[in-house]
């Protein structure tokens, strides 16, 4: 954040100081918790469910912190924090919002970054990771850590950027229709990615179709001269060309903008592909496991070269890259057996995907599914789990250990899969720690609410 004095910040957030502020107190960062605070530091104090952030106003300000943001000044007050440094508002949240909007503001009349955002039902994480890898020759590079995504997590990622950023890459996500249109509100987009229309929040949406209605507004939310980076492969992702003014495409099926060809998977599930733009190619070797990877791969490769860098460069940085967020296709190996532990997330299509790198990477001894539930599918929900299920067998997994999920566990068993069904982790563990032992490999997976990365973690204290 490009350091401005107390009086700016509430001016920016239409806020106001409770008593009169020093021109000469300034910030310089924003947090969100108090125990990071420092000298220069604005902290936000944000109400949560468990947690109010204004119980700890006094506490940010002894440790040095400039001022805080506020919604409830009373009880900001009453921890003995100084008004002179409280900057009153309506709510945190939308303050945090304003300020990054103003933040960036100045941010472009300084230098001039390149703001990517990437946005999609699967694969957000990754594409950003990637882009973070490909785009840091152009200079200091701003992305967030795991996936900042919302209308506290994207705010926090466009306030570290100062007048010295180069490149600005930011993770969208939405689960309401309008979600999309707030963020690139705060920070319009000279570049945008969408990457999937998947069956993600339906319960939330309300249908893919609004799911794809949402999506759009990433589209509609880049600056005038920017350029929209579309999935050729994906139909609804595709219909959106037609509200951006400047298009590029890409496509792991067919000819686009940038194509795949030659797509190899090896054993160790990692996939190999050629990059094509124009009448130039590059190979490609990820260091990510999974097919479906070769699609956010491109996705970023297009974006590169809107950027300016030749094929060669961008085939070599694609390839330097593994699992840079947590729990996210992260693999290891401990003798005879391998983990995937992709359980940040779910929904039908990652699943889906997970299961098949399961698939491609247990050449040897059991496979093992460990999935919990995939939340958030509204009336869909158990026939989402149901249908796969009844893929397992397909794929050759051989055990199921389903969580919190009996209309997956009940599907498995009917397909012949060896199945067991538990209530919460703790079952899960007792399931699946014999089995660490064993050759084979195992997939952990499952929505975050279903607590599977808690599992993961556990599994890998047990192996590493």
């Amino acid at each position: 954040m490009i350091p401005v004095s107390l009086q700016q910040i509430a001016s920016d957030v239409s806020g106001r100081l409770l008593a009169g502020g020093s021109e000469q107190e300034t910030a310089g960062s924003v947090i969100i918790d108090s125990r990071q605070a420092v000298p220069g530091t604005l902290f936000a104090a944000i109400p949560g469910e468990r947690v109010d952030g204004h119980d700890y106003a006094q506490n940010a300000l002894e440790l040095g912190a400039s001022g805080v943001l506020v919604e409830d000044p009373e009880r900001a007050l009453a921890t003995g924090a100084d008004p002179a440094r409280l900057i009153s508002v309506p709510s945190t949240q939308d303050a945090l919002g304003e300020l990054a909007k103003a933040n960036l503001l100045r941010v472009r009349m300084a230098g001039n970054p390149l703001v990517v955002g990437v946005t999609g039902s699967v694969g957000k994480t990754t594409t950003k990771d990637l882009l973070a890898t490909l785009l840091e020759p152009r200079g200091p590079i701003i992305a967030p850590p795991g996936s900042f995504n919302n209308e506290i997590g994207l705010p926090l990622t466009v306030l570290r950027a100062d007048e010295k950023t180069a490149t600005l890459v930011l993770e969208m996500g939405a689960d309401h229709v309008g979600n999309l249109k707030h963020l690139t509100g705060i920070a319009p987009l000279d570049i945008g990615v969408v990457l999937a229309v998947a069956r993600a929040h339906l319960g939330e949406f309300g249908g893919i179709e609004k799911v794809a209605e949402a999506k759009a507004e990433l589209v509609t939310g880049i600056r005038d001269g920017g350029t929209a980076v579309l999935n050729a492969d994906d139909f609804r992702v595709e219909a959106m060309k037609s509200k951006a003014k400047k298009v590029v495409m890409f496509s792991r099926t067919g000819e686009a903008d940038v194509f795949a060809t030659d797509i190899e998977v090896g054993r160790d599930g990692r996939a190999a592909f050629t990059l094509n733009h124009d009448s130039e190619q590059a190979r490609v070797n990820l260091g990510l496991v999974g097919e479906h990877h070769v699609s956010n791969a491109l996705a970023a490769a297009t974006v590169g070269v809107l950027a300016g860098f030749d094929l060669a460069e961008i085939a070599q940085r694609l390839g330097g890259l593994g699992a840079a967020s947590p729990h996210r296709m992260d693999v290891w190996s401990a003798g005879e057996l391998t983990v995937i532990d992709d359980s940040y997330n779910a929904n039908p299509d990652s699943m889906r995907a997970g299961l098949r790198a399961l698939s491609q990477i247990g050449q040897g001894g059991r496979r093992v599914a460990v999935l919990g539930a995939m939340l958030e599918l509204g009336d869909e929900s158990d026939a989402e789990h149901a249908s796969v299920g009844r893929e397992l067998s397909d794929l050759g997994i051989d055990t199921l250990i389903a969580v919190g999920a009996p209309a997956l566990a009940e599907s498995a068993s009917e397909a012949g899969i060896d199945t067991t069904e538990a209530a919460d982790i703790d079952e899960a563990w007792a399931a699946l720690s014999p089995l660490l032992g064993e050759p084979g490999t195992i997939l952990l997976k499952g929505s975050n609410g279903s607590k599977i990365w808690q599992l993961a973690d556990r599994v890998k204290e047990e192996t590493c």
